[in-house]
C-alpha cells in the first residue's frame, strides 16, 4: 500500500472500490457506536 500524507494512492489501473477490510472496519465501528448510544444515554438521563 503506497501512502503519502494520510490519503492511499490508487494505482492507474485499478478501478476504487470497496475492499473486504473497509466493509469490515465500517461494520466493527457501527457495532462499536450502536451498543454505545443506549448506555451513554441512559447514563445521561440517571445523571442529568
Amino acid at each position: 500500500m503506497n501512502s503519502r500524507n494520510g490519503f492511499v494512492a490508487v494505482r492507474p489501473g485499478a478501478e476504487p472500490g470497496f475492499t473486504t477490510e473497509d466493509i469490515l472496519w465500517a461494520v466493527g465501528i457501527w457495532s462499536v457506536i450502536l451498543t454505545l448510544v443506549p448506555v451513554i444515554a441512559f447514563y445521561l438521563l440517571m445523571v442529568a
